[in-house]
Order: structure tokens, then C-alpha cells, then sequence
């Protein structure tokens, strides 16, 4: 058998019966259920709810009247609340596992090639992901909160409820966290093919109006976050087309560099 034909056939044999795949998705599955399980267990012991709601609350405290408490509404906040935060920092906490659990899924798929750089990918992604967020708790949510306070009447205490504030911030999260993403697009958009890098360079223009229309969409009606929103993606496009242009040639197959040089 010849050399192109061992490398044609490098993922014969390696197909599996349906059944097989579910039993293997279900066992990824559960391993990050499993994960998410220690990560929460971990946290509600150490800083447990009350060290994260203080945590994420801290932003918003800081702009409140001098002794004034964020307010539980509904009858069950004070204990559904905590909860969800637990949830949701336990999840975060376990990223790059969960990341890790739908790479190793979808492994047996890919070249040897492609295996080398879907890690990194991962790592890179959850990287990201970890600075969007970091990015909203540390600056926006500062500087939006000041925006929005300093728009207060004296006669008005802003004591705004702990429930809503909870959704906002996640929504922020999560907004932040895929937008983030951008350089990850974009690599593998070039990666395979449905776009090159001059195109993506002669679309900068229409991308910058599009980030700054995703960034009025996703968040609060206030100039500040939307600005935070925007101008990152903007920044994180141009990291995108440049780190597209390595990621494509590093990736490449074997054969595809030698069909390069035999045309050359």
C-alpha cells in the first residue's frame, strides 16, 4: 500500500455503530455532570453563596447609598438565588473540562493534524471566554453602574433587586464570554476555506457596524457597555485575521504542503 493511500485511510476502520456513539456521549455527559458536581461542591464550602454573591455584587454596591443592601423581592430569592450563582460559577469554573469532554467526543472524527490543534483551540477559547467575563465584572459593570447611578434623583434610593441584578449580569456574561470568541471564528472560518484573509480584511468595515449593532442589541441601553462590547470585538477581529493567517498554514495536512511544493 502506498504512502497516499495509508494517509487516505487513516480514519478507516475507526467508524463506530450508532448505539456506540450515544453510550459515548452519554459517558461525556456525565463526566462533566460529574465535574460540574465537584466544582460546586468545592465552591458552596469555599467562598460558599454568600462569598460569590458578594463577589458579583460588589460592582453595583459600590455605587449604592452608604450602608444599602441589594433586596430580595420574590418569596424564594434569598434561597434560589445563591443557588443559581453557586450553579453558575460551578459551571464556569469547569470550562475547559466540559470543552475538553466534547473534544475528546468528536476525536475519534479528526486527522492526526486536526488533533494536534483542537486543544489548543480549546484552551485558547476557554481563555477567552475567562477575559470576557473577567473583562465585565472588573470594568463594565464599574463603569455602567456609575453611568446609571450618576442619573439617579436624590430622593430616589436605588436599592435594585438581587433576582434581576443576577439575570443582568448573566446575560453580560454571556454576551461577553461569545463575543470574545471572535478570533476563534475567524480562525476556522479561514481554517476551512469559506473564507480567505483578503475578504475578511475588505470586510472590516461592514464588521465594525455590525459589532457595534450586536453590542445595542445584547446590551443594557447604556453607551458605556455597549462601547465595552464593541470595541473589543472590534480589536479581537483584527487578532482573528492575523492569527487565521498561521493557524491555516500550521494546520494544513501533510499532503496538502507537499502538493504545494511539488506545484511550486
Amino acid at each position: 500500500m502506498s504512502d497516499k493511500s495509508t494517509k487516505d485511510d487513516e480514519l478507516a476502520g475507526t467508524e463506530q455503530p450508532f448505539v456506540q456513539h450515544l453510550m459515548e456521549l452519554r459517558d461525556r455527559l456525565l463526566y462533566c455532570i460529574y465535574g460540574i458536581a465537584l466544582a460546586v461542591a468545592v465552591l458552596a464550602v469555599w467562598p460558599g453563596p454568600n462569598g460569590l454573591i458578594d463577589f458579583i455584587a460588589h460592582p453595583i454596591k459600590a455605587h449604592m447609598p452608604p450602608d444599602a443592601k441589594l433586596i430580595a423581592v420574590g418569596v424564594f430569592s434569598p434561597f434560589f438565588v445563591p443557588l443559581k450563582v453557586l450553579m453558575m460559577v460551578g459551571i464556569l469554573s469547569v470550562l475547559p473540562w466540559i470543552m475538553y469532554q466534547l473534544w475528546a467526543f468528536v476525536a475519534p472524527g479528526l486527522y492526526t493534524h486536526e488533533k494536534k490543534f483542537a486543544l489548543p483551540l480549546i484552551v485558547f477559547g476557554s481563555l477567552l471566554a475567562y477575559l470576557g467575563i473577567a473583562f465585565v465584572q472588573f470594568f463594565v459593570l464599574d463603569k455602567m453602574f456609575g453611568f446609571i447611578q450618576g442619573f439617579t434623583p436624590e430622593s430616589v434610593a436605588a436599592t435594585p433587586d438581587i433576582a434581576s441584578y443576577v439575570e443582568a449580569i448573566l446575560s453580560l456574561y454571556l454576551a461577553f464570554g461569545m463575543a470574545f470568541q471572535v478570533p476563534i471564528v475567524v480562525m476556522l472560518l479561514v481554517r476551512f476555506g469559506i473564507v480567505d484573509i483578503a475578504k475578511l480584511k475588505s470586510f472590516r468595515g461592514y464588521f465594525i457596524v455590525l459589532a457595534f449593532v450586536v453590542a445595542a442589541v445584547v446590551t443594557p441601553p447604556d453607551v458605556i457597555s455597549q462601547l465595552a462590547l464593541a470595541i473589543p470585538m472590534c480589536v479581537l477581529y483584527e487578532v482573528g485575521i492575523v492569527a487565521a493567517g498561521w493557524f491555516a498554514k500550521s494546520s494544513k495536512k501533510p499532503e496538502d504542503d507537499e502538493a504545494e511544493a511539488v506545484t511550486d
